[in-house]
């Protein structure tokens, strides 16, 4: 017996995917914010919406934590993309890694199995998806987003304690997860010391509070004293900024020197060949599986060689941010700024008789006690 609801299910079906391979795209915007769609369905950028979206971005690239940028949203009045006044980190999670916010559509991620109750399910490969680079205006540069991608990946495991116990970023506070014990190797944790009645905020390692399964007998330091070595460190760079800016330029040299050979447009071109391949499969009810395969292979490799693209840039950055602050400060600065710690400062290793304090462009200092 004839099917008329499959038939059309399937007549839909090859529709759609021939306006997909076009590059023709439906997306749903009742809950998409930053975007509308304009009276010939194409997507058009709400500006004050869009400036939520780079605001989010920012404050996550800054350190914010997802938690941190949703209070600081609703504190601000600020309505999510279904216009409630609650945000959620998962808000925050989404909005961090949707490649439409780049002008790209990655289409079919979720699939119709029943044709009349619409029901629709995510799209785990059953059926061929397609992804559109540029087909609308982006409000996140391609570079910025690839900067996110890389951070969402760093902050699932900021650091591996030499027992194999990963921990995961934490924005408390700005020390967190940068003082390193240069005896065991763990981190150090932020203690409110009472000691004989005397009051003091201190960092001690972990392996010193917790059961790791490392003995460890680091010291405990003040904070104060962890700040004044920070801005020792800082002017100590200031005071031979001549010999630092010549590492700098060698470092330079040396983030040129590793980019890859390997051409995106490559990659582009045998995409595109895969998805009219795809097309042809899926329309005449062939098996794509091995097309669908590669695809899905050459679309990770591109995502990586732009994410390695995106870490060499901001790596070239942290240089040349580390470079104008050495030409433009004037003078040693005078106390702890925690704006400049965060800007400048990636790790401090704390030692029996010093602190070893690394950059972000790649130069490190050692201050003795």
């Amino acid at each position: 017996m004839f099917n008329f609801s499959n038939s059309i299910s399937q007549n839909v079906k090859l529709g759609l995917q021939y306006r997909y391979q076009q590059g023709e795209i439906q997306i749903n915007c009742s809950r998409f914010l930053g975007y509308i769609k304009n009276e010939k369905k194409k997507l058009i950028i709400v500006p004050e919406e869009a400036e939520v979206v780079k605001r989010i971005y920012r404050e996550y690239l800054e350190g914010a934590s997802m938690l941190k940028i949703a209070r600081g949203l609703e504190a601000d009045g600020i309505l999510n993309g279904a216009g409630r006044e609650k945000w959620h980190t998962s808000n925050i999670n989404q909005i961090l890694r949707n490649e439409k916010y780049i002008g790209d559509a990655l289409l079919q991620k979720t699939y119709t199995t029943d044709f009349l109750t619409k029901k629709r399910v995510k799209n785990h490969g059953i059926v061929p998806q397609y992804y559109v680079e540029n087909s609308h205006e982006a409000i996140i540069p391609r570079e910025f987003f690839m900067q996110v991608q890389e951070e969402l990946i760093r902050r699932r495991i900021v650091h591996t304690s030499p027992n194999g116990k990963t921990r995961t970023f934490s924005s408390n506070h700005v020390f967190a997860q940068i003082i390193i014990c240069g005896k065991c190797g763990e981190v150090f944790r932020r203690v409110h010391w009472n000691n004989r009645g005397k009051k003091s905020i201190v960092w001690r390692c972990v392996s010193r509070l917790e059961n790791t399964g490392l003995f460890c007998d680091a010291r405990t330091v003040l904070e104060s004293t962890i700040e004044q070595v920070l801005v020792t460190a800082i002017n100590q760079t200031l005071c031979d900024k001549d010999s630092f800016l010549i590492t700098l330029r060698d470092n330079v040299a040396t983030v040129i020197n590793r980019e890859s050979d390997k051409a995106l447009s490559d990659i582009d071109k045998r995409l595109e060949e895969l998805q009219n391949e795809l097309l042809k499969l899926a329309t005449s009810n062939s098996d794509y599986d091995n097309v669908g395969d590669e695809i899905h292979r050459l679309r990770e490799q591109k995502q990586n060689m732009q994410v390695e693209n995106a870490n060499r840039d901001e790596l070239r950055k942290r240089i040349a941010d580390m470079s104008t602050f050495l030409q433009e400060q004037p003078a040693a600065i005078t106390e702890y700024d925690e704006s400049l710690v965060r800007r400048l400062i990636e790790k401090v290793t704390v030692h029996e008789d010093k602190f070893t304090v690394e950059f972000k462009s790649g130069v490190a200092v050692d201050i003795d006690e």
